[in-house]
Formats: structure tokens, C-alpha cells, sequence
């Protein structure tokens, strides 16, 4: 391969490169001298230039007009199972399909007429049968006094696969966000709502468009439990933890409030930090007018009466008097808007403040299973 192909080929090979050349004083009579070392350096970064060349990942050939192979590096060679010294000498049809080698020797003649090179995704078969895409450049060189034709590529097949999963990928949870009927959302690690679902526009009793950008505190009722969830939301960004399941009282337009389930997952692995996290509501209370926190011992006599205790017996579990019971459940059906005992369980489930899928009953908020409180 003479100097005008080589560069050639590094001016379309995709890595960069650079050449360096000191520009020296001529000195009288020692001219001949410095131009011998002048080429023999020259000489020493062009052949390091053709390794770099022939182990570059890009598939180069070069090709003469009757489509005969003059050079060939590793990666062209290994697109046909064989190495380079196999391809010398012979003919694309040796290698080539007689549909694939017409259509090459149509783009080599293309290039040969145009004198210009030409950048364009080439589709082709690889050893294994399957379909394979490449991109890339062909364009006229000089070999040997001859004008030839060669050409650089990269295999994008893989690539290709890639992005088309990633798109189909996004194109599932997309329908999966905007039909499933749950109320979710993709929030960034500052809490900032990027995507919402129909559904979750719904909850808020505003639009998606209104819902994206808003900062997820200000759709939450302040409430003891806001400390402890944004510690666990501080564990999610700082992968501590990939996912996480508590529970929120979230506050719509109208100022109602519901407690709702919530599933929380980060996004992807690479980055130290999380950058973005799944948001979904599984269940969610009746939405009601907000009330006074209720006390954990209030929480454990609702739990109690769901489970059927009598007020004699809510005493005696608690430890508390009968008369303290029966104020406790007074001052409840008072809160809640309940005029009897069944209404009172009734409203603490729907309301979510005893566990829709838990028995023995026990709190919406409790942090283990087991727990009462």
C-alpha cells in the first residue's frame, strides 16, 4: 500500500489520528543529509500508520477496478472467516454471493466514474447467514499508478438490534404507562415529575401536561410520614436500594386526600447516582376532606374493632381502661364521620388507614407486615 492510500484510508478511518512534522532549517551542505533522515522518519510513521490500519476495529479493503483484492486488513477479512492473505489476489466473486458481488461491483464502478467518495449504510450477509448492516465510506485511491477503489466500515448490526429492542422497549412501557389504567409517574432524583400517566392525571384532578414539571412534595400532605419516605427516596437515588413499597396521603386540586400505595424503582445501573425513578400507585384510598392525625393507640383500637374485639376486650389487649376506650371510639366516629361500629371500620379502610390486604387488620403505614402500629 503506497503513502497517498494509507491516508486515504486514516482520513476515513473512525478514530482519531494525527501526524506530526517538525519543520527543521536547512543548513548548507548538509541538505542531503537531512532529507535522508527526513524520509527515514517518514518512513517509520507511515508503517506504524498501516499496523494501525490493519488492527483498526473498521473493516478497509482496497480493490482495483476488475475487482480484484490488492489489500485487505483483520477486521475486512474476518467479516468472511479468513484473514487477509486468503483475500489477496482474488476476486469479490470468490467471496460473494453473485447478487451481493454485482452490487458491489456496481459501487466500485460508481466511485471509479464519480472520482469522489461516497459515505452510505451497506447491508450484507454475515458468516453466520444473518443479515448484517454496515456504514461507512468507498473512494478512489492510487495504488500502484492505478486508480482503485477502496473503502472503510464499521458493523452496526449490533447496534442496530440494539436501538430497535430500546425503542421497542420504550414503545411497551409507554402503553403500558397510558393503558394500563394505574396512576404512575417517571420523576427525576429531585423529585421533578418527566412523564405521567393518564391515570395519575386523573388522581391529581388535573392534566398530564399540568402534572409534568411539578415538584412530587407539593402533591403530598405533610404528615409524620413524609421523614421517614424521604429517607427511603434519599436510599433509591444513592443506590442503596433498587426499589422500594411504602405509602402517602397525596393531596389533589381540590385539596382531598387519599393514602395511596406507591411501588418506587430506579432507572438503569450505569451512573453512581439514580437519575430517575418509576413511581405507581397500586391502591389508593376514597378521597375525604383531611383530618387530625390520628394517635398510634387510636390506629390499634381501629385494627382491634376491625378484628371484632369488644370494647372490654380493646381494653384489656391495650392495657387501657374501659372508659378510655370508649372515648377513644367516641372521638373516632367524631374524626372519621362515623355513626356506628361498622360505619367506623368501614370508613378506616376506605379512608386508608387500616391495610386493604391484611389480616389480622393493622395500619395502612406500618413499615413490616407483622406491625400493628
Amino acid at each position: 500500500m503506497d503513502d497517498a492510500s494509507l491516508k486515504a484510508l486514516l482520513e476515513h478511518l473512525p478514530v482519531f489520528w494525527w501526524e506530526v512534522d517538525e519543520t527543521r532549517r536547512a543548513l548548507p551542505g548538509r541538505l542531503p543529509e537531512e532529507a535522508r533522515r527526513r524520509s527515514a522518519s517518514e518512513g517509520r510513521r507511515y508503517a506504524a500508520f498501516a499496523d494501525l490500519v490493519d488492527l483498526a476495529p473498521a473493516a478497509a479493503f482496497i480493490r482495483d477496478s476488475e475487482g480484484r483484492y490488492l489489500w485487505a486488513n483483520h477486521a475486512y477479512a474476518h467479516l468472511y472467516g479468513t484473514v487477509p492473505e486468503e483475500l489477496v489476489g482474488k476476486y469479490i466473486e470468490d467471496f460473494d454471493e453473485p447478487a451481493e458481488a454485482d452490487r458491489f461491483r456496481t459501487l466500485d464502478q460508481e466511485i471509479l466514474d464519480r472520482g469522489t467518495p461516497v459515505r452510505h449504510t451497506l447491508g450484507y450477509r454475515r458468516p453466520d447467514g444473518s443479515a448484517g448492516r454496515a456504514v461507512g465510506h468507498r473512494f478512489p485511491v492510487r495504488e500502484n499508478a492505478r486508480t482503485c477503489v477502496a473503502g472503510i466500515y464499521v458493523d452496526v448490526t449490533e447496534h442496530l438490534r440494539a436501538t430497535v429492542q430500546w425503542q421497542e422497549a420504550q414503545e411497551n412501557l409507554q402503553a403500558l404507562r397510558d393503558h394500563s389504567g394505574l396512576p404512575c409517574a417517571l420523576l427525576s432524583a429531585s423529585g421533578r415529575v418527566v412523564e405521567a400517566s393518564a391515570a395519575a392525571a386523573d388522581l391529581f384532578q388535573v392534566s398530564p401536561h399540568d402534572l409534568v414539571g411539578r415538584r412530587a412534595h407539593t402533591l403530598l400532605a405533610d404528615e409524620p410520614d413524609l421523614d421517614r419516605l424521604h429517607h427511603r427516596w434519599n436510599s433509591l437515588i444513592a443506590r442503596r436500594t433498587r426499589r422500594v413499597e411504602t405509602s402517602a396521603v397525596l393531596v389533589d386540586a381540590q385539596g382531598l386526600q387519599r393514602r395511596a400505595q406507591l411501588h418506587l424503582t430506579t432507572i438503569g445501573h450505569a451512573a453512581a447516582r439514580a437519575r430517575h425513578v418509576w413511581a405507581v400507585v397500586t391502591h389508593q384510598s376514597l378521597a375525604h376532606e383531611a383530618h387530625a392525625t390520628l394517635t398510634a393507640a387510636q390506629v390499634r383500637i381501629l385494627s382491634l374493632l376491625a378484628e371484632g374485639s369488644s370494647n372490654g376486650d380493646i381494653a384489656t389487649s391495650l392495657h387501657l381502661s374501659r372508659q378510655t376506650v370508649d372515648y377513644h371510639l367516641s372521638r373516632l366516629r367524631h374524626l372519621l364521620g362515623a355513626a356506628t361500629r361498622p360505619a367506623l371500620v368501614a370508613r378506616a379502610y376506605v379512608l386508608g388507614i387500616l391495610a386493604p390486604r391484611a389480616w389480622p387488620p393493622r395500619s395502612a403505614t406500618a413499615a413490616h407486615p407483622l406491625s400493628t402500629v
